[in-house]
């Protein structure tokens, strides 16, 4: 249909006027072992077949309340699902990031389960201890995010991750699991993904545009953060006041020290220009409440920002797969009636097109754009846009500058032809060229692509994923419309 289903796109140069406002080679791998559901659009997603033994539980335990709070939970849901007990599980709320699974959606949707589960006012429609926390990135991606292993590590989480519930540990499909449980709370991102529209939303924190989803929703709060653990982490402490002095629920360091270094990383240690009033002001509550608090703000947060910073540069290990997959986000892109539904995805990777084709086995284009063709086949995706992010030096002034590219791919052996496949190229093609804000070039190398690929290069200093997104999700969705449609 026309349009947006359900809030999925946002169309219209509005929406982007107010976004830009706001805002190696691998060999062949056994898709069995490594099925990834990050992208989760398929209404054909598998349960997961691990098999949860007293062993399993018993090993890589992590040190601390909050692990051992994480994997009881964790524990709980599976073996309720597992029962296949609908009453129980209808119990059940599940908090979830977005599925790039940054360190901001991690903690954010941990601390807010972690609240769901020990609150005791009667403003929260929610059953105490059904409450988990899911992690919308497969098992065997967490560790591609170094600033997260980390973080992780830093809060006595289990280094093997036994402790967090990830997408593809659910027992059941997640559209079949939406329309059995009580409800979603989604942190970090919008709107759900199409793979959860059987659930009901029950509360959304986000910093991002909102989207009109789930207007009943409480608490419902979309506002400019610099993180939103900010406004997960503020929300949880003026609940847990209200409980009464004497009463409040203990609030483990471990966690603590997570949401701390999540709004670190994100504020540039609090910088004026990164960070907001509240972002300052519920660090300060969150730092009286650890073991930190006889320790001045800013020094800690200059800490956490350098030892996270640091640690999410070192990328030099990870392969042009891992690169494209370890900040994936995509859905289901609904389109006008007469056209197939799109499967677009977007990859962020702060590391040049050229500097990832030196990391394939033959170093050359072709080489880069054939594992990006093995991954998108692996998830099922008809569209794939990579936004990279790097520093080059100025020519003029021989200064470094930060550069960016958009790497758009095609294909037509998923859900469209080769006519189709052609023809969504070139509208995605023209409204990027001509977008107003956005500025492009064409890549240097450009005359060096095949058919359906293209690269352009631009430096909005805005022009990441929050900005380009929904300009190409607004050429998808009006594919085939004419302008005055």
């Amino acid at each position: 249909m026309r349009g947006s289903i359900g809030g999925l796109i946002c169309v219209g140069l509005a929406c982007n006027a107010a976004l830009v406002a706001a805002a190696t080679e691998p060999a062949f791998v056994d898709q069995a072992a490594h099925q990834q559901l990050a992208f989760q659009v398929s209404s054909s997603s598998s349960p997961s077949s691990k098999v949860y033994t007293e062993d399993y539980w018993a090993a890589e335990e992590g040190v601390g309340h909050f692990s051992e709070w994480s994997k009881a939970q964790k524990r709980r849901f599976i073996d309720v699902v597992r029962s296949g007990d609908d009453a129980a599980i209808a119990n059940w709320t599940v908090v979830m990031g977005n599925e790039g699974g940054d360190l901001d959606s991690m903690a954010s949707a941990l601390a807010w389960s972690y609240h769901l589960d020990h609150i005791h006012t009667e403003n929260f429609d929610h059953d105490r201890a059904t409450t988990v926390a899911l992690l919308q990135t497969p098992e065997d991606a967490l560790d591609l995010r170094p600033e997260n292993k980390l973080a992780l590590s830093n809060s006595n989480m289990s280094p093997g991750h036994r402790d967090l519930l990830t997408i593809d540990e659910l027992p059941m499909s997640a559209e079949d699991l939406s329309k059995k449980i009580k409800g979603i709370v989604i942190v970090d991102h919008p709107l759900p993904l199409s793979v959860w529209r059987g659930a009901k939303v029950l509360s959304i924190f986000d910093h991002h545009i909102d989207r009109g989803v789930a207007q009943d929703a409480t608490p419902r709060i979309f506002e400019r953060t610099a993180s939103c653990s900010t406004i997960v982490a503020r929300t949880l402490l003026n609940e847990r006041e209200k409980m009464g002095k004497g009463k409040e629920y203990h609030v483990p360091h471990e966690m603590l020290e997570l949401i701390l270094a999540a709004i670190a990383l994100d504020s540039d240690a609090l910088s004026t220009a990164r960070s907001m009033p509240s972002d300052v002001e519920t660090a300060s509550r969150l730092l009286h409440l650890s073991r930190w608090k006889d320790q001045k703000l800013q020094k800690v947060m200059a800490r956490l920002d350098e030892q996270m910073s640091k640690a999410k540069k070192s990328l030099d290990d990870l392969s042009v797969r891992d690169l494209l997959r370890r900040d994936w986000k995509g859905d289901l892109v609904h389109t006008p009636e007469g056209k197939p539904d799109i499967h677009l995805g977007f990859a962020s990777i702060p590391i040049s097109l050229d500097d990832q084709i030196e990391r394939t086995l033959h170093q050359r284009i072709t080489s880069w754009f054939d594992i990006e063709s093995q991954w998108t086949n692996e998830i099922g995706a008809d569209v794939s846009v990579a936004l990279t992010s790097f520093k080059a030096r100025d020519p003029d002034t021989g200064k470094k500058a930060k550069r960016r590219q958009i790497v758009l791919s095609v294909r037509s052996d998923k859900n469209i032809d080769e006519q189709q496949a052609d023809e969504l190229f070139e509208a995605i093609k023209k409204t990027v060229e001509s977008h107003p804000v956005l500025e492009v070039d064409p890549w240097p190398k450009a005359n060096q692509l095949a058919r359906r690929q293209m690269v352009w290069e631009h430096s909005v200093a805005a022009g990441g994923r929050k900005l380009v997104r929904p300009i190409i999700e607004d050429a998808v969705g009006r594919w085939g419309l004419s302008a005055h449609d």
